[in-house]
């Protein structure tokens, strides 16, 4: 069979996009006039930040052979879009600058690769670059797969990219089939107002063809087809089928995101007992924020603006609740801080909303002096009491110049990690393998690394599973009422240090008001950190023109007086804006 499916896998900003131009533009996919950068990049977001975020299929025809392309994302959070676009292919170009050399998210994306089974045609890119070390490159792809062929290439200008086709055409299988009964992989899917949900599939077995009826395996939800086809930049194209190993979409009248599950299988609806394909990774989200809008009057647009970028984006997970402080809102899961960033940046620009966003926090499990075991993912909801609480551990892998190999070890023994491994991967580079608690890496551990490191450290993380920990939950309080928007869980041993910072934050932020205003945190009734914010005063004295002292005295006494009733009964209004500045949250 004259196909051949295959992804191109790398870290952010080796060329990815770059690569897939020159490929549409060699297999007169499009004409030169259509190639613009970044083709498959539609997004304004994922242009702007030179990252892919969502993944684009692409079919393009060179001599008698098909080649189905998977563009994927290489940002750490989301892997779990590369682990959907592996199943549906049998090759990977594993694309590494040649100024830069092999990075963190580089290796995670080769073991996913390796896991599948695929053969990996490795690729230096940017060779025209005059800082580029081809050879010192080159060995560290050999130090990781063995004596391979690399080839060499330079995406931006074209150099060595026809060569590159010809080694896909040779090297990567064409696609086997085991029976002639359907056998579908849905690897990803969108919404469409006027279509509904199109999953977007890999065929293994057999094909699909409008009028038949089809059954989701993990749904059991039957739907007739009523399109098929494949995907070109410039849109879909219909087609009568799609056989065996073809990549494309299927149009079914499916109306909710959720009945169209990444990693199900589509079979005929004839055969139901045809076994699933396995070995699909569920989506979990990796840390929990609430999500308020600045104007408690667009709850409603907020919803729907959630509701609509949740139909593409099967990751998002959210639950409505209520802010004393915020007004009503909704809990929400995400895979990591960018993937966040990447939401309240569609939210602004696509409905217009500004949002306010709640410290990150990750999800507990804790166990009950009732041993009523439960998990947790908002702070406020922490237990003071408690048998035990398990915090989130991953496993996190630095690739670094040995040279600053001393102060990242300080770093991450500071942060809590445990270290598990350190090896060498050429004369000047390590790569350090930690187990550390998620809460360490969700706040600025990344911007750390690559501070210390001047920019050259990569870094990439796996969930590894929960850890016991001495946690408590720390409350903070303003003109003594509880502020639950601003609770936080955190290592009893870093509590304090925590405190300090947030309330010297909001002491800063929170406006003078006409009395003394308290900013205090606590674990359970015991104050650990306190600021205060005098009050405004008002001269009272002004208008007295010499005289009786006394006269000036009894002014400052009723005015005392006044400020005491005050403090006793005003309310202190937390701004929005406050909320944006201590809980706010860069693009990790």
């Amino acid at each position: 069979m004259n196909i051949r499916n295959f992804c191109i896998i790398a870290h952010i900003d080796h060329g990815k996009s770059t690569l897939a131009d020159r490929l549409l533009e060699i297999t007169k996919t499009l004409r030169e006039d259509e190639i613009k950068e970044q083709v498959l990049d539609s997004m304004d977001l994922e242009r702007e930040k030179g990252i892919t975020i969502k993944m684009h299929p692409v079919r393009m025809e060179y001599k008698d052979y098909i080649l189905n392309l998977i563009d994927t994302p290489g940002h750490v959070d989301f892997t779990y879009e590369v682990s959907r676009s592996l199943k549906a292919v049998e090759g990977a170009i594993l694309l590494i600058d040649a100024t830069q050399g092999i990075e963190a998210q580089t290796i995670s994306n080769l073991y996913l690769a390796l896991e599948n089974n695929l053969v990996i045609i490795p690729v230096i890119n940017k060779i025209d670059l005059p800082n580029a070390e081809i050879e010192r490159v080159e060995s560290q792809i050999r130090e990781l797969i063995g004596n391979v062929k690399v080839s060499r290439i330079s995406a931006k200008y074209g150099w060595g990219v026809e060569e590159l086709i010809e080694r896909i055409i040779n090297e990567v299988p064409s696609p086997k089939t085991n029976s002639d009964k359907l056998k579908a992989l849905i690897f990803d899917a969108i919404y469409d107002d006027y279509l509904g949900v199109i999953p977007y599939i890999r065929v293994f077995d057999g094909e699909i063809r409008p009028k038949m009826k089809i059954l989701f395996k993990s749904t059991s939800r039957e739907y007739e087809v009523l399109e098929v086809g494949y995907f070109h930049p410039n849109g879909r194209i219909k087609k009568d089928k799609l056989s065996s190993g073809e990549i494309g979409y299927v149009v079914a009248n499916i109306r909710e995101i959720r009945e169209a599950r990444v990693g199900d299988t589509i079979v005929d609806a004839r055969y139901p007992q045809t076994i699933a394909i396995e070995g699909f990774r569920e989506i979990k989200p990796m840390i929990y924020a609430g999500i308020y809008p600045i104007n408690p009057s667009e709850f409603e647009e907020l919803r729907k603006a959630i509701e609509k970028l949740s139909l593409n984006d099967a990751s998002l997970v959210y639950i409505p609740e209520n802010s004393p402080a915020l007004g009503p809102g909704f809990r929400m899961g995400f895979l990591g801080l960018l993937h966040l960033e990447i939401f309240k940046e569609r939210i602004k620009r696509e409905y217009d909303l500004d949002i306010v966003i709640t410290i990150p926090n990750v999800e507990y499990e804790v166990i009950l002096t009732n041993e009523e075991k439960v998990f947790i993912n908002n702070p406020k909801d922490f237990p003071d009491y408690y048998e035990k609480a398990f915090e989130p551990y991953v496993l996190l892998k630095i690739i670094t110049p040995s040279e600053y190999l001393g102060n990242l070890i300080t770093l991450l023994q500071n942060r809590r990690g445990i270290q598990r491994n350190l090896f060498y991967l050429d004369s000047k580079t390590v790569e350090m393998e930690y187990e550390i608690p998620l809460y360490e890496v969700i706040f600025d551990l990344f911007d750390k690394v690559k501070s210390l490191s001047r920019g050259y450290a990569s870094m990439d993380y796996e969930f590894i599973g929960f850890k016991e920990g001495d946690l408590v939950r720390v409350d903070i309080y303003v003109a003594n009422e509880k502020v639950d928007a601003l609770s936080f869980v955190v290592p009893r041993i870093k509590a304090y240090e925590v405190s300090k910072n947030i309330v010297e934050k909001l002491r800063s932020l929170i406006p003078r008001q006409l009395f003394e205003v308290k900013i205090q945190a606590s674990i359970g009734k015991r104050v650990i950190a306190s600021e205060r914010i005098p009050p405004l005063r008002k001269d009272v004295t002004a208008k007295c023109y010499g005289g009786d002292i006394t006269r000036k005295r009894k002014l400052l006494e009723r005015q005392k007086e006044g400020k005491k009733r005050m403090k006793m009964i005003g309310r202190v209004e937390v701004p929005s804006e406050v909320f944006l500045e201590v809980m706010k949250i860069e693009n990790k």
